[in-house]
């Protein structure tokens, strides 16, 4: 079977290696898992940003109302969305991104009362259009059976890519065989997030989606591009790029709910390798005072989570080796 086009650049090396440092930063820090109102409110994030890249009119706070069954005003067809994507992603860790079966079905659902042939490949030609011009003819219908079949196949058999890359050309891929009517946008960024937890499973709540959307031009225009090359290698590398910003956001939101000194002080760990002051730890919990800070700072040093030097302000602070979690 044929196997997707694509090359590994050193761009590609680079990002994934900066993402593997981020993914060790937060396991480091034991920021997994996610707190409940963190979690939520990524997928919330999520639903909004991938649902708004197809022109869906609802913001977070309207999706969090259908979410707790209160009432909200707003185009049928923008509320039928929501109701069936908070449906999917209800069960996301349910779907296994390697069946052919459970992509049809998750699509089924995504599209219920929209469009009449959910849950199955079209059987009619389509193109996607870009200020009224065709911008991507997609294959035609009678090789997109073949055309998944060779992608599945693709995902399941090779070894040596890691799922961090497969994500991103399935990703590409889904978008150009265009195998449904409708739904291949929200299709594909679904199926790049559940192989990607396949990477690791702290993806389940990762938002990529916000910073797609926030780049939805570059999204769009490097999707053009790969069509015209023949191949995934830019949209690989625009992905990964999205996928290490969403990381470092990620990790930002999650040392913000850090509650106690402790906890602060293992998140910090894991960025001030060397001797430190007061400002440079402010510069990571931006969310507390100069004087929590400071007493984290006294607090660490007279659990022995820190070594200290100088004087007034002129104070440095190390890091011993381990941070005894009894010291709590």
């Amino acid at each position: 079977m044929n196997s997707p086009p694509f090359q590994i650049t050193t761009e590609i090396l680079c990002l994934s290696q900066k993402i593997g440092h981020e993914l060790g930063i937060l396991k480091g820090a034991k920021l997994f898992p996610t707190p409940i109102k963190l979690r939520r409110k990524n997928q919330i994030k999520t639903i909004q940003s991938s649902l708004a890249i197809e022109g869906n009119s609802l913001n977070m706070e309207q999706i969090t109302s259908i979410l707790n069954s209160k009432k909200v005003i707003a185009p049928k067809k923008d509320l039928i969305e929501v109701q069936n994507a908070l449906l999917v992603y209800e069960k996301l860790s349910s779907w296994n991104p390697l069946s052919k079966n459970h992509l049809l079905k998750a699509h089924k659902i995504f599209m219920k009362d929209l469009i009449e042939s959910n849950g199955k490949f079209r059987l009619e030609a389509v193109g996607v259009f870009k200020d009224k011009n065709v911008a991507h003819m997609a294959p035609p219908p009678k090789r997109v059976p073949l055309l998944m079949e060779e992608l599945f196949h693709f995902l399941r058999t090779t070894k040596s890519i890691p799922w961090l890359i497969k994500a991103c050309i399935f990703h590409y891929e889904l978008e150009f065989i265009h195998p449904f009517m409708d739904g291949n946008g929200r299709m594909g960024r679904l199926w790049q997030q559940l192989l990607l937890m396949k990477e690791n499973l702290i993806f389940e709540y990762i938002c990529v989606e916000s910073m797609i959307k926030a780049h939805e031009k570059d999204y769009y225009d490097v999707l053009g591009k790969c069509d015209k090359q023949g191949e995934s290698t830019l949209f690989i590398e625009f992905s990964l790029e999205q996928i290490l910003f969403s990381l470092k956001s990620y990790t930002n939101d999650v040392s913000s709910q850090s509650k106690n000194p402790l906890e602060r002080l293992t998140y910090a760990k894991n960025f001030l390798l060397e001797w430190f002051d007061r400002k440079q730890y402010l510069s990571l919990h931006k969310d507390i005072s100069t004087a929590t800070a400071s007493r984290d700072l006294v607090f660490g040093f007279e659990k022995g989570v820190l070594f200290k030097t100088g004087m007034n302000n002129q104070v440095l602070y190390q890091f011993r080796k381990n941070i005894d979690s009894e010291t709590n």
